[in-house]
């Protein structure tokens, strides 16, 4: 019976300390000394300093006023009086400076965490899950000062709530002088009505659908005031009154929200008000009946009166909320550590090497360069010569989305025999892009297989791979460096970034130096249709450099008609010897290609040339006929007429 009472008490010590461990103030105050231990050290320090001195500075004031009393000499006690005054007064600015300090290096650190979390993984998943979409959001902006004032604020507010919670318990603590029971008695009065009015609870109160859902507008009204992007609508179509109004509507329900879970709300006031007043007269009244039984000196009168008044300290006040603001963005990068490391591993990566071959977030810090903008801290390392072409076969591939309830593929087969040129068309939603993601290893299928030169893709080494690729995505990257690195991220010779640009069309956009960014000195902006043609530069650079596949997914979408089809006549002269698949609707464009697949609810409903697809007179002849139309020449005024049907 003893050993299985034993044991039961030991598992819910363990149960208990395991719900510690787990809590944001936990995590918090872990990784401050994980950011800057040395910084750590002296806050803490500084805070059992501060928090000692009020208890301290009780019993100078009773010495001197003991001195006084019995005539001694005064030197003694105003000399500790001074130093505890002294350090009063000096070490409270000491720790707000090292207190912001420590909050700006919190800040990076999680900033460091969170980076790494969302570039590690070698798929896309965990940047696109809906479930960790809260978390991240708070881990990405928790330091904006838009839902929390930034960590470097926030450290001070958490260091005065620390300061008053600890200087309260060494201030009842020497009340134990007096009579055992006394600290016991007002410290835990006072330290009720921190459960009793119920601070702790309120991240769980506003941890709810509503108050996210306020946050969420309030910070997507926020971005659309702030963003570039927007700003030109939101003045053509009025809707700037709109923009201010949500903002302030949102922000001002949020607020509400905040306040209803911050009020004093859950216990009343009364019943603390009487526990306090009931345990200080007790304390009190007993030094009263003492006083006047000549048990209690004057000194010590004043020095235990000042400790129970200073015990005080222990009550309700700012620390939870403080705390609250300052560790959720902690406890919300903990949490998307595991989470996005398993969501964004590739389900099926059988290759060892594949861990081997990532590259650390340190080692690819951003660091400024000479012309003012930012390159990668090491270069990386050059891309490998690729065996040229490769045979691509998708078997019965199925892929939905996490989170989804319909599949995007569903039994999708096709193949894309060594160096030729294959588009991909059909409506929005037909998975075209998903294919996309999945032959670039950023997603992996759920059934069925992606096979390259007849071996399974998720035998290979995912850098390997992505080596042989040449992709140019919808959302293409645009980075705010110079127009040589843009071209080749990981370096090239020169004259190879100026055969990609001439072959885009885009030789004559700057100088290989000049940043793609106005806000660097001498830098330069970009049209839509212009950085389209450096992305395409750069996947022809890579062709160049050994990439024997090139995916293009809507390469030309900024460009007008014209130089779509000069770009595109470029594009097949300059990958001949890869296999090329396009994304694309524009039809004008991927007539050209070697065969044309036709995507429907995933999967291929129609197969072959331009040629061969216009006799079938099926979905890709209704396509093409409908897009051609609006180019035709009308014979008479009015509307374009509709080419005839093949029959």
């Amino acid at each position: 019976m003893v050993s299985r009472a034993t044991q039961s008490v030991s598992s819910r010590v363990r149960g208990v300390s395991f719900r510690l461990r787990g809590r944001d103030e936990w995590i918090f105050f872990a990784e401050l000394a994980r950011a800057s231990s040395g910084l750590a050290a002296a806050w803490w320090t500084l805070l059992v300093l501060r928090g000692g001195l009020p208890a301290l500075f009780a019993i100078a004031i009773g010495a001197l006023v003991g001195a006084v009393d019995r005539g001694d000499s005064l030197l003694a006690p105003l000399a500790l009086v001074g130093v505890v005054f002294v350090l009063l007064q000096t070490l409270g600015p000491l720790h707000h400076a090292v207190s912001a300090n420590l909050g700006s290096r919190m800040a990076s650190w999680l900033y460091e965490r969170l980076t790494q979390s969302c570039v590690e993984p070698a798929g896309v998943a965990h940047l696109e899950d809906a479930e960790l979409r809260q978390d991240l959001t708070m881990a990405r902006d928790f330091d904006l000062g838009i839902t929390a004032p930034p960590l470097s604020i926030s450290m001070d507010f958490v260091a005065s709530g620390l300061v008053e919670l600890v200087a309260g318990i060494s201030s009842a603590a020497v009340l134990a002088a007096y009579r055992w029971w006394a600290p016991f008695l007002v410290g835990g009065a006072w330290l009720s009505t921190q459960w009793l009015l119920r601070e702790s609870g309120v991240y769980r109160d506003r941890n709810t659908t509503e108050v996210r859902q306020a946050q969420r507008y309030a910070d997507y009204a926020f971005r659309l005031a702030v963003d570039a992007p927007a700003a030109k609508e939101l003045r053509l179509f009025g809707l700037v009154s709109w923009v201010l109004d949500g903002f302030r509507a949102y922000r001002t329900r949020l607020f509400d929200l905040r306040w209803e879970a911050t009020r004093l709300r859950e216990r009343s006031l009364t019943t603390s008000v009487a526990i306090v007043l009931l345990a200080n007269l007790v304390v009190f009244g007993a030094m009263a009946q003492d006083v006047v039984a000549g048990a209690l000196s004057i000194d010590q009168v004043v020095t235990f009166a000042s400790a129970a008044v200073g015990a005080s300290l222990i009550a309700f006040g700012g620390l939870s909320w403080a705390l609250d603001s300052a560790s959720a963005p902690a406890g919300a990068v903990k949490r998307l550590e595991p989470a996005m490391r398993d969501r964004g591993a590739l389900s099926r990566v059988s290759d060892s090497r594949v861990s081997d071959a990532r590259v650390s977030v340190a080692h690819a810090r951003a660091v400024p360069r000479a012309s003012g903008g930012l390159a990668p801290g090491e270069p990386a390392a050059p891309r490998a010569a690729a065996a040229g072409a490769h045979e691509i076969r998708f078997r019965d591939v199925s892929f939905r989305y996490p989170g989804a309830a319909a599949p995007v593929l569903s039994g999708f087969s096709l193949h894309v025999p060594r160096g030729t040129s294959l588009a991909i068309v059909g409506q929005n939603g037909a998975g075209k892009t998903t294919l996309a993601k999945l032959l670039c290893r950023l997603y992996d299928p759920e059934t069925g297989s992606i096979e390259i030169d007849g071996e399974p893709l998720e035998t290979w080494d995912v850098e390997e791979w992505r080596d042989r690729l040449a992709v140019v995505f919808q959302d293409f990257l645009r980075l705010e460096l110079p127009l040589r690195d843009n071209v080749a991220p990981r370096g090239a010779p020169e004259a190879k970034v100026l055969a990609a640009l001439e072959q885009a069309g885009a030789r004559g956009l700057a100088s290989l130096e000049t940043i793609l960014a106005r806000g660097y000195p001498g830098g330069t902006d970009l049209s839509g249709g212009q950085w389209q043609r450096v992305a395409l530069a750069r996947a022809l650079c890579a062709v160049s450099l050994g990439a024997g596949v090139v995916l293009l997914d809507e390469p030309t979408a900024q460009l007008d008609v014209r130089g779509e089809s000069e770009i595109f006549d470029r594009l097949l002269g300059a990958t001949q010897d890869a296999t090329t698949i396009l994304i694309s609707h524009r039809f004008s464009t991927v007539r050209h290609v070697d065969r044309i697949c036709v995507l429907e609810h995933g999967r291929v409903v129609e197969l072959g040339s331009h040629a061969e697809l216009m006799e079938q007179n099926g979905r890709y002849c209704e396509m093409f006929e409908l897009q051609a139309a609006r180019f035709e020449r009308p014979e008479v005024s009015g509307a374009p007429t509709l080419p005839e049907r093949r029959t």
